[in-house]
């Protein structure tokens, strides 16, 4: 059968004008190696906690707006960002025909897939592993903000066309947003100067059909073979660095999905891979300025590779995968990490639960990308689910 998002109740008085809702959680209990206690950590996570709304008004008119648990675990008072539920999402959009879409409010900035998977639509519960973007490395708007959960102001077009001179599919995603704000005595951005977007993917076999730009990260074979190549940039004129130290900020992402159904019913294999450079040419002593937008500068890659097991045991099917992550910083430390593990899909993305195992030093390094950081290469398991 055909591939179908997710999708919440959905109230209609005419085929031109509905209402849908939905709801998404997603949770993981941590179990984390010590080293200094030669012991592990556990916890629970709250990843996710979101409420959707989309609606459309007219022929050509719709708006989406969506909720979301902003850094969900931050509940004691020295948590900085601290816990807050707001809005995620804010979008109204006009939509023309394939080819000609407009969309503005505040919305993901078109860059890599993983980004335009968002979490609920990944192949991997983890997924997050590479550098962020500026609109994701920030944790708010406003100043020395660049955004918040790969989301910014601003405005996007969109749409895709058939070229034939190759068989198959080009996708388009181009914008403008706010991008990094500074103040007048902080921050990098003293002109006021804006963030620029793109994102072009070209479906050599069957096409993608998502809402709007958005992406998935696997298909689970019910949308054919897919074969998909990206390239996605994003540019901001002293986008990062500090008030003394600044630069300009360029980020170069190419991504790959390959999706093959194979043959008498043999199951799913999927292989994700991205690459990224970012440019972000500031003095390393920007990191001991006041309100340093110290965002990555170097490159990374990773690639996974999951297989859907066509059996169904009990009321789903396994699909064991592995993933291999490299972090190059130019002036900070290399960190890799290399993952194991297995979904157990139950109703696509509507209900899965996975079980993973880490190894490496992402996880005690993180974002920090200062010269001189120092991390144990740790081992961490998971358990977590998607509803």
């Amino acid at each position: 059968s055909d591939f179908k998002l997710p999708s919440g109740p959905k109230w209609a008085l005419d085929e031109t004008r509905w209402f849908t809702a939905g709801i998404g959680f997603r949770g993981s209990g941590i179990w984390a190696q010590n080293k200094a206690t030669d012991s592990y950590n556990d916890s629970f996570s709250i990843d996710n906690a979101r409420v959707y709304l989309n609606g459309q008004v007219h022929k050509y008119l719709k708006f989406e707006v969506n909720t979301e648990c902003f850094f969900c675990n931050n509940t004691s008072s020295a948590d900085n960002p601290k816990m807050s539920y707001n809005i995620l999402d804010a979008i109204g959009k006009v939509e023309i025909n394939r080819y000609v879409n407009i969309w503005g409010g505040r919305m993901l900035v078109p860059t890599e897939r993983g980004e335009l998977s968002g979490p609920f639509f990944q192949a991997t519960h983890d997924a997050f592993k590479t550098p962020f973007f500026p609109q994701d490395f920030s944790v708010k708007f406003g100043s020395n903000g660049a955004g918040r959960y790969g989301r910014d102001d601003g405005g996007t077009f969109w749409g895709s066309v058939e070229p034939g001179f190759i068989k198959g599919t080009l996708g388009y995603a181009v914008g403008v947003y706010r991008g990094l704000q500074s103040s007048s005595t902080i921050g990098p951005n003293q002109g006021n100067d804006v963030s620029w977007a793109g994102r072009f993917t070209y479906n050599f076999l069957n096409p993608e059909k998502n809402p709007g730009y958005y992406t998935s990260s696997t298909y689970f074979g019910k949308a054919g073979d897919i074969l998909a190549l990206a390239f996605g940039a994003n540019y901001q004129k002293n986008g990062a660095g500090s008030f003394a130290n600044r630069s300009d900020f360029l980020g170069l992402v190419g991504d790959l999905l390959f999706e093959k159904v194979l043959p008498k019913n043999m199951g799913v294999a999927t292989v994700n891979a991205e690459y990224k450079q970012f440019y972000a040419n500031y003095n390393s002593q920007a990191f001991a300025d006041p309100g340093c937008f110290c965002v990555f500068d170097g490159k990374s890659w990773t690639v996974t590779g999951l297989y859907l097991i066509p059996v169904k045991v009990g009321i789903g099917r396994f699909q064991p995968y592995g993933r291999f992550t490299s972090i190059q910083p130019n002036h900070s430390s290399k960190r890799e990490e290399i993952e194991g593990g297995v979904n157990y899909i139950i109703d696509g993305f509507n209900a899965r639960i996975s079980a993973y195992y880490q190894h490496g030093d992402l996880f005690t390094k993180g974002l920090n990308y200062a010269p001189g950081v120092i991390g144990d290469k740790v081992d961490v398991f998971k358990l977590s689910f998607q509803l």
